[in-house]
């Protein structure tokens, strides 16, 4: 990627003080969703760092959906969410973890990734590595391949990375680190 797609992507991701909580620094990727160039770019970006032969691509609620369906349309890939307790109906798989700022559940339906599928998940951010690695226990579950993982944007100062390789996850890429 150039350095000036970099710049142009970085420009459009806003830093909002004390949100949610004194202390935190959010990082506001709406401003990058309404520039039409900014958005397809980090798809395009996106879908360029994934392998092949990819057969599912996982996104995790909220702000991982509005990347990994797009990138999984680009790919010819299936899309299936991870979502928050209570918000799927029938027989789910759960994994709890800890944020930086909480704790709490992912969820997957049991039946939405049949055993051996190659899968790329896709995140808008890697932080301290909590969603991310919650999910690969999510897909060691139901006996699927985490190929690989590509996120958007990775705060490195938060160590998600070397949290991830900790779990085994070695293949991740990000669009931005910062």
């Amino acid at each position: 990627m150039s350095g000036s797609r970099l710049e142009m992507l970085a420009s459009l991701i806003r830093d909002v003080p004390d949100f949610p909580q004194p202390g935190v620094v959010f990082k506001d990727i709406t401003p990058l969703l309404a520039s039409a160039k900014g958005f397809q770019a980090s798809i395009d970006e996106l879908v360029a760092s994934a392998p092949a032969d990819i057969d599912v691509v996982v996104g995790m609620e909220a702000r991982g959906f509005i990347f990994a369906a797009p990138v999984a349309l680009a790919l010819g890939a299936g899309f299936v969410p991870v979502r928050k307790p209570g918000k799927l109906p029938g027989d789910v798989v759960s994994q709890g973890f800890d944020l930086e700022y909480g704790s709490t559940e992912l969820n997957m339906h049991r039946d939405a990734i049949v055993s051996g599928a190659r899968v790329l998940v896709v995140d808008d951010v890697l932080a301290t590595g909590g969603t991310i690695g919650a999910t690969a226990r999510l897909l060691e579950q139901l006996g699927a391949e985490l190929v690989h993982v590509s996120v958007l944007m990775e705060l490195e100062f938060l160590g998600g990375r070397a949290r991830l390789e900790s779990l085994g996850i070695r293949n991740c890429s990000a669009v931005l680190k910062v």
